[in-house]
């Protein structure tokens, strides 16, 4: 975790401190149900949950202490609360083993995990809906390999992105679904030494679902998937954050970042302003899915398990939340106070001498009776000129001069299919689709 990187709620998650409490949780409520089953005294869980009443500080430094000599870190808790709560504490992790433990922790901190990132993409839809009705009618250059196409609206743009965001949001619903599971099996998984009423009883004090079979830890074709999603959600937020960039250069300037008062943008040249939060989420984006691959690695455990997933997850787990946390709140600035410049989109789609309606004449000399393959012939060879004389040549003013074209369509039909309007008559159709 870089802490540039990563906003307080997200980083907190993830703190020593929050990861002992939820073991606590995980030990007290799974002694409460054994006490239930009559199988420890239920004073033993007064006792521990007495105590945890007192809102006791979590000494991270004695539990690293403990497990600098246990060289185990779920004895090492066990060991501080056992100091804490006296005799009584004998009783936890009766039938247990550490993976109950680790795995149900990490299963509650990814699903909360989660809940933190669903809402910030909720924010980001919201800002993506009011830009995009906000230009739904703003024509602009639709772009193939980089390369003029034909109209679009800037509006239409962001209604993509947040048809992307919205399967984005999906995913991730159904990702913090499938790894909400809470395993309390034992060694093995068998249950031989713990009542699966147990872990039931956990599972639903923690908002968590029962892993069906665990063996002794939950299966990482679940954490494969979650981890997956983020990754596809943060190639999201570099689609968007590329298109930016690409906007924001000198010759196109269609839309830019804010550029804040003080702001500089160079150290040797007072004039830069740079795309640097969109290149800057383009890196973050890269961060999010080197997570992707180790947990796909890990779902390869020996036989029951092993724990050569351990140390990945300590790494990937606050890293890939915590960045794309912070790279979905940066998206969401970026897109609320992006500068657009329609007149400029206005200036680049006249830029090429009207060759972004090649396609309408195409079609209409077809409709008029030629050939498609001498339609394509007739306006290719005029578009190439307007193409050569960089946009200073009309392919307008071409057809009309041109006596194959004009054999087939008068002036004013050829001065029709240059209507920019045209372009744009399916935009609400579109907008429906997207915005209901």
């Amino acid at each position: 975790m870089v802490p540039r990187y990563s906003r307080p709620e997200m980083v907190d998650l993830w703190s020593a401190e929050s990861r002992f409490r939820i073991w606590f949780e995980i030990e007290a409520h799974a002694l409460d149900a054994m006490a239930e089953l009559g199988t420890v005294p239920k004073s033993a869980a007064k006792a521990v949950w007495d105590w945890w009443a007192t809102n006791p500080p979590i000494d991270v430094d004695r539990i690293d202490a403990i497990e600098a000599v246990t060289k185990h870190d779920v004895i090492a808790f066990l060991t501080w609360v056992s100091e804490n709560v006296g005799d009584e504490a004998r009783f936890l992790h009766q039938g247990m083993t550490s993976s109950d433990v680790l795995d149900t922790a990490l299963a509650v901190q990814l699903a909360r995990a989660s809940d933190i990132l669903l809402a910030d993409l909720d924010a980001l839809l919201a800002v993506l809906k009011r830009r995009a009705e906000e230009h739904k009618l703003t024509p602009t250059i639709g772009r193939s390999h980089g390369i003029h196409a034909e109209p679009v609206t800037f509006g239409l743009k962001l209604a993509e992105a947040y048809a992307e965001f919205s399967r984005a949001k999906k995913r991730l619903i159904a990702a913090r679904e499938d790894i909400a599971t809470c395993a309390i099996s034992g060694a093995v998984g068998t249950f031989a030494n713990i009542d699966p009423r147990v872990e039931e009883y956990v599972a639903a004090k923690l908002d968590l679902t029962v892993e069906p079979v665990s063996t002794q830890v939950i299966p990482r074709d679940r954490h494969a998937m979650y981890f997956a999603t983020l990754g596809v959600i943060a190639s999201s937020i570099e689609r968007l954050a590329t298109e930016v960039r690409h906007l924001q250069r000198t010759e196109v300037l269609e839309a830019e970042e804010y550029f804040s008062p003080g702001q500089k943008g160079s150290s040797a040249m007072p004039h830069k302003r740079n795309p640097v939060l969109t290149e800057n989420l383009t890196g973050l984006a890269r961060m999010v899915r080197s997570a992707v691959m180790p947990a796909l690695e890990n779902v390869a455990l020996w036989h029951e398990r092993d724990i050569s997933h351990s140390s990945v997850e300590r790494f990937i787990g606050p890293d890939a939340t915590i960045t794309l946390d912070f790279a979905l709140a940066r998206l969401t600035g970026v897109i609320d106070k992006l500068l657009v410049y329609p007149a400029r989109m206005q200036k680049n789609l006249d830029r090429m001498g009207g060759l972004v309606h090649s396609q309408r004449v195409l079609l209409a000399l077809t409709q008029a009776g030629m050939s498609r393959e001498d339609a394509y012939k007739a306006v290719q060879r005029n578009a190439m000129q307007v193409w050569e004389s960089d946009g200073q040549l009309s392919l307008l003013e071409l057809l009309k001069a041109d006596d194959e074209v004009g054999a087939k369509l008068t002036p004013a039909q050829i001065e029709a299919e240059f209507d920019l309007d045209y372009h744009l008559k399916h935009v609400d159709t579109i907008f429906a689709r997207v915005f209901g």
